[in-house]
């Protein structure tokens, strides 16, 4: 059965929240309890070893955690319930969490996912994307501190999508991956733009991505129910194909808009900014041929990158221009081999300040103090301000 991940928290010596994810560093206070910060601290608890689970690495554990998540779903308007996985290396294929649980992994314990594609059944998509399961974006998640590692060779191994969510927190995490390190969607196509759930309210903060052949932080390709009020900052992204890239195209309809990221600190690539106006696949051939995509008020600031193939590539829709565009205090070391032209713009318009080298005259350079140019808000979050209890957690 799949529930709604409502108030569900992963925990890595610390937590990871879904609609209060977080991942907080712990404190331990003797040697079987552990103290850490949590939105909300669970009432039962239990160890995959109840369930038949072996952290040796070559033991398959997929039905252990399904079978510890059903039964541990019983507590959730009993104060909900905790999951504790010990140090060891837990082999496993996929499984759902559900609603009031954490999934709290000791220090040393490493969740290896199981190189047998039969682990790995296909769900049924969002209703977003198409048609399946009736399941609610996110509200209030926090992710934080976590590591993944994937072969950066492996195709559509995004880190962390968040879809449709409403005040989400994404900080100090590490990733190196075959695709997009971070990548923000809505929905596809005339499903999106039907189901009309945006994600807003968005804060990534100190990301490092190592990533060959995406993006560290993709905004779209689905993204027709709209993504808005994104805050990037500290980013750090080494031998990555580009910095930030919005992928859309006709027929997503949606918009992309109200975009703010502030220091980028970037290390051989391809692109540094990426904006995308021809990403063609669509979910079936029902999709509206005159439903454009909206994309305006992208704002870069504070960036330094060194060798560069080339600076930016931004190509808008013809008749549907990309507006709002600006960088401010940009500077991008090219490459020995890099193109000869630095910048490719069509169907773009917008504003540049202090940047080396010169863009396209699209972008043209408004002089005066790069300060007061794309600048980052300074107002707070919601998600910001979310309070966090203090609970323990007594590891068996």
């Amino acid at each position: 059965m799949i529930m709604k991940p409502i108030e569900v928290i992963v925990v890595i010596f610390g937590v990871l929240i879904l609609n209060g994810v977080e991942c907080r560093k712990g404190r331990i206070l003797n040697d079987s309890i552990l103290e850490y910060s949590a939105i909300s601290c669970r009432a039962h608890s239990a160890s995959i070893v109840d369930y038949g689970g072996v952290g040796d690495g070559k033991t398959l554990n997929t039905q252990a955690f399904k079978q510890a998540v059903d039964h541990l779903s019983q507590y959730a308007s009993d104060g909900g319930a905790q999951l504790f996985v010990p140090a060891g290396n837990w082999l496993t294929g996929s499984f759902n969490l559900t609603s009031h649980f954490t999934l709290y992994l000791h220090k040393d314990a490493v969740l290896l996912a199981s190189q047998d594609i039969t682990t790995w059944p296909v769900v049924d998509p969002l209703p977003s994307y198409g048609h399946g399961r009736d399941a609610a974006g996110g509200s209030n998640v926090i992710i934080q501190r976590v590591t993944i590692i994937a072969p950066v060779t492996s195709p559509n191994t995004d880190g962390i999508n968040p879809d449709s969510c409403t005040n989400t927190r994404i900080e100090d995490t590490y990733i190196i991956s075959g695709d997009d390190c971070i990548a923000v969607k809505s929905g596809w196509d005339e499903y999106g733009i039907k189901y009309g759930m945006p994600t807003k309210q968005l804060i990534i903060r100190r990301l490092t991505c190592i990533s060959p052949y995406s993006a560290a932080i993709a905004l779209g390709s689905e993204m027709s129910g709209g993504i808005q009020d994104v805050r990037a900052e500290d980013i750090t992204a080494i031998h990555t194909e580009s910095a930030v890239r919005i992928k859309t195209g006709i027929g997503r309809g949606g918009y992309v808009k109200d975009i703010f990221v502030k220091g980028m600190d970037l290390h051989t690539m391809k692109w540094v900014f990426w904006i995308t106006g021809n990403y063609g696949s669509h979910a079936d051939n029902n999709y509206d041929p005159n439903a454009l995509p909206e994309i305006k008020g992208i704002n870069y600031r504070d960036v330094v990158a060194e060798n560069v193939t080339m600076a930016a590539r931004l190509e808008g829709i013809s008749g549907d221009p990309f507006t709002g565009i600006c960088m401010s205090n940009v500077t991008i070391g090219m490459a020995k081999k890099a193109k000869k032209y630095p910048w490719t713009c069509v169907d773009v318009a917008g504003v540049t300040s202090g940047v080396v080298p010169p863009p396209c005259e699209l972008l043209p350079d408004q002089g005066g103090e790069k300060l007061e140019m794309c600048k980052f808000p300074s107002d707070s979050l919601a998600i910001d301000s979310v309070e966090l209890q203090k609970c323990s957690l007594t590891m068996n």
